[in-house]
């Protein structure tokens, strides 16, 4: 909660002033991310009201299309690992071994195949997509590491509770990992406006 405190609120809502290009008025800096963007800019299915399914090409990048699916499979893996130290059921952990090798690719193809770069972000933004990756970066590391341990906690040591223990160890670490990953992420779509409509990502076509 300190994170989102007065001192930080302010800092971030100077950034878009420091955009002389924008030249939007003072009052209107709520909105500055819709303001200058004309409908020639939009996706192609808002000229078309009756459209309301978009396509995959509509979107001005697919990372936010991928990233979800690692966010709820490892920290729904967790948890279930953690459970699954009492129960020790071979059907769990099975379960809990798809999820974080889905988990895991998904990590993988979103911060590394499906990354967005971006451009003209301010400095306190840089700062924010920093963090993001960092913690994107750890993820994949703790989540690959996961994978190992519950590959290892199925086929060799046969569901031994201390195996399923150094799992769910290793698991909780990658969803907290996901958890600061996703709340970066959030943070520059819906505080410094990095993303929606194509805002400050590079395009290449």
């Amino acid at each position: 909660m300190i994170a989102h405190g007065g001192e930080k609120h302010k800092e971030k809502a100077k950034a878009p002033q420091a955009d002389s290009s924008r030249q939007e008025p003072e009052d209107s800096r709520d909105t500055v991310v819709l303001k200058d963007v004309t409908p020639a800019e939009h996706a192609g299915h808002v000229a078309n009201p009756g459209e309301v399914h978009a396509s995959l090409a509509d979107f001005p990048h697919i990372h936010p299309l991928i990233v979800h699916f690692p966010i709820m499979l490892l920290m729904i893996a967790a948890a279930m690992q953690f459970v699954n130290i009492l129960f020790r059921k071979k059907e769990l952990n099975w379960a809990v071994t798809i999820m974080v090798l889905v988990g895991f690719v998904t990590a993988y193809a979103s911060s590394y195949w499906s990354h967005p770069h971006t451009s003209g972000l301010s400095a306190h933004a840089e700062l924010v997509l920093e963090q993001h990756d960092k913690y994107a970066d750890y993820t994949v590391y703790l989540a690959g590491i996961g994978l190992v341990a519950q590959l290892l906690s199925v086929l060799v040591f046969k569901g031994k509770r201390w195996s399923i223990a150094i799992a769910a160890v290793i698991l909780i670490g990658a969803g907290y990992a996901v958890s600061m990953a996703g709340h970066y992420g959030a943070q520059l779509v819906h505080i410094e406006g990095v993303g929606p409509q194509g805002k400050f990502l590079e395009q290449h076509h």
